[in-house]
């Protein structure tokens, strides 16, 4: 029996994805936790006998002796749950974006709605490990960071750390994702109709993940431009990042700041100067796959940058915090 591990959500993508990890996770079980009532189909490819099921509420940490808990839940129900599962003793990794930017005005700008936990804003750790791996280590709540900001900011911060963008000429990033990007509810524009055979921008300029790069990259909003777009595939991330070259470099000059940077990390991967990766590539892993090609004599760079979006973009990251949080080797059940 392996430390038991709550999810919250265990219906949607995310939250599927999760109990997959956990299922096969070498010393954590899952334990499903019933938030509502739900008439949709079981968790696909376990066998209902081999999991636990026990309501999502704060009696369950003793009954199951629940370590931690993943919340693959909209906001809302994130705000309600989080204080509850923490109260009772348990850690709490949350997908949603309730606790990802730091203040309740800040998340009514971006989310339209208002913040009903606003006093646990200021101890929540955001969950990008590759740079705030210790605080994640110390946390008792963490927030998962989204998956655009976890491509964007993976490429980005390092170039911005080094000084090498000309950031007067802006920062473009081309975002593309696949449709289990936007959940499992039913929704005309996800529809299969509507998807497939199509490729279409939405939330141009105001899209919610746009703080949290700016939060992460130190970047200033007016410097970057994100565009969000929906590919006709069940899932993956590609973004294309553009911008300016502050002197000229090649292409190998800005992968060596990369190799600086994440030398240690086991799950970016970096790609031959002059190289860029494919969705294919970091399909069901939890890996970042970063490749550059910059031209000195124009000035010009671009930096693609490829996640699987359920992954590394959501239940894979969840797993890799929640094994800082717990004590176990950070890449364990993720390689």
């Amino acid at each position: 029996m392996g430390t038991s591990v709550g999810i919250v959500g265990f219906r949607g993508y995310s939250g599927a994805e999760a109990v997959r990890l956990l299922a096969s996770h070498p010393d954590c079980e899952p334990v499903l936790l019933e938030h509502r009532a739900d008439s949709g189909e079981d968790v696909k490819l376990l066998r209902k006998s081999t999991i636990r099921r026990a309501p999502a509420s704060p009696e369950s940490v003793a009954s199951e002796g629940l370590k931690a808990v993943l919340l693959a839940t909209p906001p809302d129900v994130s705000m309600d749950l989080t204080p509850k599962f923490l109260h009772a003793g348990a850690v709490v990794i949350d997908l949603s974006g309730a606790f990802r930017l730091r203040t309740a005005e800040r998340y009514k700008q971006w989310y339209k709605e208002e913040h009903t936990a606003a006093d646990l804003l200021e101890s929540a750790a955001y969950g990008l490990p590759e740079y705030n791996r210790e605080c994640v280590r110390q946390a008792r709540l963490v927030s998962n960071p989204g998956c655009y900001p976890t491509a964007a900011n993976l490429a980005i911060r390092p170039l911005v750390a080094a000084g090498i963008i000309d950031r007067g000429a802006g920062i473009v990033c081309d975002a593309k994702s696949g449709v289990s990007g936007a959940g499992r509810k039913p929704a005309l524009k996800t529809s299969f109709c509507e998807a497939t055979e199509n490729f279409s921008a939405y939330s141009i300029l105001n899209h919610r993940h746009i703080p949290e790069v700016l939060l992460t990259s130190g970047v200033e909003e007016r410097e970057f431009s994100f565009t969000a777009q929906l590919l006709p595939i069940d899932r993956g991330i590609l973004e294309t990042i553009y911008f300016r070259l502050a002197k000229p470099l090649s292409s190998a000059d800005i992968i060596a700041i990369y190799e600086r940077q994440y030398a240690d990390e086991p799950f970016i991967r970096l790609y031959e100067p002059g190289h860029v990766p494919d969705l294919h590539g970091v399909a069901r892993t939890n890996f970042c796959d970063i490749g550059v090609i910059a031209d000195p004599a124009s000035g010009r760079a671009v930096v693609v940058s490829a996640i699987d979006n359920l992954v590394k973009g959501a239940a894979g990251q969840a797993v890799q915090n929640m094994n800082l949080m717990l004590g176990y080797p950070e890449a364990e059940g993720l390689l």
